[in-house]
C-alpha cells in the first residue's frame, strides 16, 4: 500500500508540473518538482511511453530519495501512424517552441494527403519509490486535428486538438474543466483508485 506525503513530479514542464499538482492538491500531498529540486532530465531512451516515463520516475526517485511521479505524453495522429507519440516533445526542438511543432504536425499531415484528422493525447503515468518497484497507469482522450491553432490556456499541442463532441480545443477551454476530461485526468483516475484501494496498482 502506497503511503507518502510529498512527491517529486519528474518533469521541468511547467504546465505538466502545474496540472499534476492542481491534481494531487485534493489528496493533501506536497508536490515539488524535478526542476525546483535542479534535477536533471534523464536521457529518454526507451520506445514506448511506459518505458520513459519508468525511466523519469526512477532517475528522480533515486535522485532525491522520495517517491516520484512522471509522465510521459504525447500526441498520437492518425495520419501519421501515430506520430509524433513519444518524440512530442522533440518536435518542438530546443528551446521548446511548440508552435513549430505544432505547423510540423500539419504539415506533415497535409503531404500526407490523407482526411483522416483522427488524434488522441496519451498519457502514462510512473510512480518509483525510492529502491523501490515501478507502476504505470494509461490514460487516453480521443479527439481531432483542427488549423489553425486557437486559445491560449493550455499548453504544447492543445491548441490543435479538440476533443470529441466540443467546438472547442483543449487550449479554449477553462483548465479546470480540460483537467477533468484529460488523458493526463484519466490516468491519474486510475493512480488515485490505486491509492485509495491499497491493491496492487495496474496500468
Amino acid at each position: 500500500m502506497f503511503s507518502f506525503t510529498k512527491i517529486v513530479v519528474a518533469s521541468h514542464n511547467e504546465g505538466k508540473v502545474r496540472e499534476i499538482r492542481d491534481l494531487l492538491v485534493p489528496l493533501g500531498i506536497e508536490t515539488v518538482s524535478a526542476g525546483e529540486l535542479g534535477l536533471d532530465d534523464p536521457e529518454e531512451t526507451e520506445t514506448t511511453f511506459e518505458g520513459n516515463a519508468a525511466l523519469k520516475a526512477r532517475a528522480a526517485a533515486e535522485a532525491s530519495g522520495l517517491p516520484a511521479l512522471s509522465d510521459d505524453s504525447g500526441l498520437a495522429v492518425a495520419a501519421l501512424d501515430g506520430a509524433p507519440g513519444i518524440y512530442s516533445a522533440r518536435w518542438a526542438g530546443e528551446p521548446r517552441d511548440f508552435g513549430r511543432a505544432m505547423e510540423k504536425v500539419w504539415t506533415a499531415m497535409s503531404e500526407a494527403e490523407s482526411d483522416d484528422r483522427a488524434a488522441k493525447f496519451v498519457c502514462v503515468l510512473a510512480l518509483a519509490e525510492p529502491g523501490g518497484g515501478v507502476h504505470t497507469w494509461r490514460g487516453e482522450v480521443e479527439g481531432e486535428i483542427v488549423w489553425p491553432p486557437r486559445g491560449g490556456k493550455g499548453f504544447g499541442y492543445d491548441p490543435i486538438f479538440q476533443p470529441p463532441g466540443r467546438k472547442e480545443t483543449f487550449a479554449e477551454i477553462e483548465p479546470q474543466e480540460k483537467h477533468a476530461m484529460s488523458h493526463r485526468a484519466r490516468a491519474f483516475d486510475k493512480f488515485l483508485a490505486a491509492l485509495k484501494s491499497g491493491a496492487e496498482p495496474r496500468a
